[in-house]
């Protein structure tokens, strides 16, 4: 706590936001003021809050979380303490991992899963390494959630009304929030690096620059919150949805991921001669064989599945090749000590903890059984069949029945999620689409 005590001091902070990330992604929490922070007693919350669904309602099994729905200690982490650059009075934000009373982690909580995965390859001495890419849309503010999104309005004073992928110009429209968005960044040590426009209109994509899984992770974390209230003092909206608009592509969070030795630094998926290892091609096959079972970490919602369509430049199956961006795994151009795999299928709506946690347990699981990947597809993936799950149903049937990977990510965590999952896509299934009252109402 002695790092956190001379940040408070330094920064003069009065007020501190303890953070968890829950099962969605969504900072749950308490505001404290700093006397009390700063006296040690923990913060505790309703283990609950873990399988809490972004409806706001809870599966019916109490057994769970535990049939007196009993609390959980949430312990800062000193290395996540950061301002808040939007806040009005000097305030500090700490993200806090999540324990029982006898001091053993809590099982379902995404930033232990992370954890859990991370702790097998430090066991054989390997150290992953990735780089996030994060696709958004800024859309002009909409209360109304009957009504289709729309492009915000530019310095121009018109919206986007075509594509402008990689626009410097169509950038420019909004340059004073990417001003604030940068700054905020900065002030928090983000470590965002690249911004271009993306495919759609004004979609857009931060990268961030490589390093530690759980470093990284935090940083989308608390990235995502930063661009929403950025935005809004911009009055727009920033969306992480993974299919926002009807005609437009989707959003993504693709994943660069390596592995190198934890002690001399050296890149495991290339050898002595420059050439790809048995560790980079088992990396790839574990990737090919788990993904399918991995779709409802990949793809958490019913929005996410029509991100996955066919060249509306998302992937469609589990083929992969060498600076191929129409397969789901994209070996980018690199020399033979950068060499790195891009998982394009992971949804910007997936929780970042989890979504770390599921590429890097599926690749561990290809090493580890030393599984042998397809040959390299050099031609157009999307011509090809669907080999992912095309709805939410689907991929909770194919992971509930994923055996290895409900032992890497713990099964009881596997048990929540699914629950959580099924409750989020029952709630969905009651409600009644304005498609379906438009072309079900007065013909069938």
């Amino acid at each position: 706590m002695h790092e956190i005590d001379e940040f408070l001091k330094k920064h003069r902070i009065t007020e501190v936001e303890a953070i968890i990330p829950d099962m969605a992604g969504i900072a749950r929490g308490k505001i404290i003021p700093r006397n009390k922070f700063e006296s040690g007693e923990s913060m505790r919350l309703p283990q609950a809050v873990m399988i809490q669904t972004v409806t706001g309602e809870y599966p019916e099994d109490g057994t769970l979380t535990g049939v007196t729905d009993p609390d959980m200690v949430c312990v800062p982490d000193p290395s996540t303490i950061r301002l808040i650059p939007w806040a009005v009075d000097p305030t500090a934000q700490v993200i806090h991992d999540c324990v029982h009373f006898d001091g053993t982690p809590v099982a379902i909580s995404p930033r232990w899963v992370l954890r859990r995965v991370l702790a097998l390859y430090k066991a054989r001495g390997w150290k992953p390494v990735i780089a996030p890419e994060l696709e958004f849309y800024l859309v002009d503010m909409n209360k109304d959630p009957d009504l289709p999104l729309q492009p915000p309005i530019g310095r121009t004073g018109r919206p986007e009304t075509g594509r402008q992928a990689y626009s410097i110009e169509a950038v420019n429209e909004f340059d004073p929030l990417f001003e604030d968005i940068y700054e905020y960044c900065d002030i928090q040590e983000l470590e965002v690096d690249t911004l271009i426009h993306e495919v759609g209109a004004a979609q857009m994509e931060i990268n961030f620059m490589h390093g530690d899984p759980l470093n990284l992770a935090d940083r989308v974390f608390l990235f995502k919150r930063t661009v929403r209230e950025a935005a809004l003092r911009h009055k727009m909206y920033a969306t992480f949805m993974a299919k926002p608009m009807e005609n437009e592509p989707g959003s993504a969070m693709h994943i660069h991921q390596s592995l190198v030795d934890e002690g001399t630094g050296r890149n495991l998926f290339t050898d002595s001669e420059g050439q790809p290892t048995e560790l980079f091609h088992g990396y790839i096959a574990g990737l090919q064989k788990y993904t399918p079972a991995l779709m409802p970490i990949f793809a958490p919602y019913i929005n996410s599945y029509r991100r996955l369509s066919r060249f509306m430049a998302a992937p469609i199956n589990v083929q992969w090749g060498y600076d191929n961006r129409t397969v789901g795994f994209r070996i980018p151009h690199s020399g033979p000590s950068a060499r790195r795999i891009e998982n394009r299928i992971p949804g910007v709506d997936a929780n970042p903890y989890l979504a770390i946690a599921g590429t890097l347990a599926a690749g561990y699981l290809g090493m580890t059984q030393q599984l042998k990947p397809t040959e390299p597809l050099s031609s157009d993936g999307y011509e090809l069949p669907y080999q992912l799950p095309r709805n939410l149903e689907e991929g909770l049937t194919l992971m509930g029945a994923c055996a290895p990977m409900a032992e890497i990510l713990g099964e009881s965590f596997v048990k929540a999620y699914l629950a959580l999952k099924e409750t989020e896509y029952e709630a969905f299934f009651r409600v009644i689409s304005s498609w379906e009252r438009k072309h079900l109402l007065l013909h069938v």
